[in-house]
């Protein structure tokens, strides 16, 4: 008689059926904290430059840093309703994966030089409370970013947890631009 080794038996279930390691949401967790409490330790203890960048036809750094957010949290709202047309809650066209991607990348991507700014030209800092939260909202907001990045390639996660996550990195994205863009428009002015 053979035996075929790859056979499922009674005695142990086959791969398909095991619960995921702990490790799988354990991993993406420590790694976020991680991220977030480097780059405000980084904020903390580096001295800051008074600035790291400017853009010809902006009148201050605060207002290229202001347009850039405001334009990587209008990116951000593209993500939070693509995100909707992806996972049937909203009708959306077939290319709504592509556009709920390509959002995300460009947010990214606008709120990467922002966030470079605040951490080389001001470090973290806690003069005020809302200058406090906004370090501390920025910070966290890329810890939860590297969080969702690496949970996308996860396989077998509860379906809620990938819209958590990102809903809540939108969140705190919205808390950063709240602290400082939406901030500077209505104290300085709608200004470039």
């Amino acid at each position: 008689m053979t035996v075929d080794p790859n056979a499922a038996t009674q005695d142990f279930p086959s791969p398909d059926h095991r619960r995921p390691s702990a490790a799988r949401y354990l991993v993406p967790a420590l790694v976020a904290a991680a991220v977030a409490v480097a780059l405000g330790a980084y904020g903390k203890v580096h001295d800051p430059e008074g600035t790291a960048f400017n853009l010809a036809g902006f009148s201050s750094t605060s207002a290229v840093k202001s347009w850039l957010g405001t334009a990587a949290f209008a990116f951000a709202l593209v993500q939070i309703v693509s995100a909707f047309m992806v996972y049937g809650k909203l009708r959306g066209p077939s290319w709504a994966p592509a556009l709920h991607r390509w959002s995300g990348r460009i947010a990214f991507l606008l709120a990467v030089p922002v966030a470079v700014h605040c951490l080389y030209a001001l470090g973290y800092q806690t003069y005020s409370t809302r200058v406090m939260w906004h370090s501390f909202f920025g910070c966290f907001f890329f810890g939860a970013f590297s969080a969702k990045m690496l949970l996308l390639r996860a396989e077998r996660l509860p379906g809620w947890l990938l819209p958590v996550v990102g809903g809540l990195a939108f969140a705190v994205l919205t808390l950063v631009w709240l602290t400082s863009a939406l901030w500077f428009f209505r104290t300085v002015g709608v200004t470039t």
